[in-house]
């Protein structure tokens, strides 16, 4: 059993101070065909999933943003597009992502509303009780600790702020389990060598998928960081789940 100090980087057991440096060569590598991988792995449905996040979130005017592992900004334009006198900051760990980003239709027509960020999702930048919403969109599952992560985003939410987390998930049965499992790990990384000549870093992706932990036991990590009123909500049988906390 791996101690404190190890974790794990898809089914690598890896030291903890050495993940953070293996993810952020992987959003490196596939930053330029992230989006584009994004839309062929999920046909499309991550934009459906992304869309009924934000009709759980309802966003509001005047609100302020926190979207981490926001990558090329896919849920801020989707918040400002909602609520386009709210305010969003886009923090990522990978520069690249953030510079792909800026370079984005969206992010030019709404350059008054965006700040864009690189960091730490364990060592936040910002005030304690700075942002009224904390999102987390297939990101949440690279930390090196999650438990870190979550305590972060409690404390720079303002009381009734709300995190919400969008990760992929497992399914209800062991059957449709190892269905998805098969299409997963035999067509997903070989889809990242054609498309963006790089097999290894979606493999790694599939297999963080597998490590990450089920809907209850992440809904009760989110409860232990002090969010109340935890609930999720499972999205295509369950292949991805939303999670919503709040801190109260």
């Amino acid at each position: 059993m791996a101690d404190d100090n190890r974790t794990h980087f898809g089914f690598q057991d890896v030291a903890e101070d050495q993940k953070a440096g293996m993810v952020h060569g992987v959003f490196t590598n596939v930053a330029s065909k992230y989006d584009v991988m994004n839309d062929v792995m999920s046909v499309g449905i991550h934009r459906i999933w992304k869309d009924a996040m934000m009709d759980w979130l309802a966003p509001r005017d005047g609100q302020k943003l926190l979207d981490v592992a926001g990558g090329t900004g896919d849920i801020s334009f989707r918040f400002l597009k909602r609520a386009p006198n709210a305010h969003a900051t886009v923090f990522d760990m990978t520069q690249s992502m953030l510079d792909e980003g800026e370079k984005r239709a969206e992010a030019e027509a709404m350059a008054d509303k965006l700040d864009w960020v690189c960091g730490d999702a364990m060592a936040l930048p910002f005030a304690d009780n700075s942002f009224d919403v904390y999102t987390i969109s297939f990101g949440i599952r690279n930390v090196v600790r999650i438990n870190a992560a979550l305590a972060e985003a409690y404390r720079v939410l303002k009381p009734g702020g709300r995190l919400m987390v969008l990760e992929f998930s497992q399914l209800p049965n062991d059957g449709m389990q190892k269905l998805y499992d098969l299409y997963s790990f035999n067509v997903i990384p070989r889809m990242g060598q054609v498309i963006a000549g790089d097999r290894d870093s979606y493999q790694y992706l599939v297999e963080s998928i597998r490590k990450f932990p089920d809907q209850e036991t992440f809904a009760g990590m989110i409860g232990d960081a002090g969010f109340e009123q935890v609930k999720y909500r499972n999205l295509s049988m369950g292949i991805a789940a939303l999670h919503s906390g709040w801190k109260l």
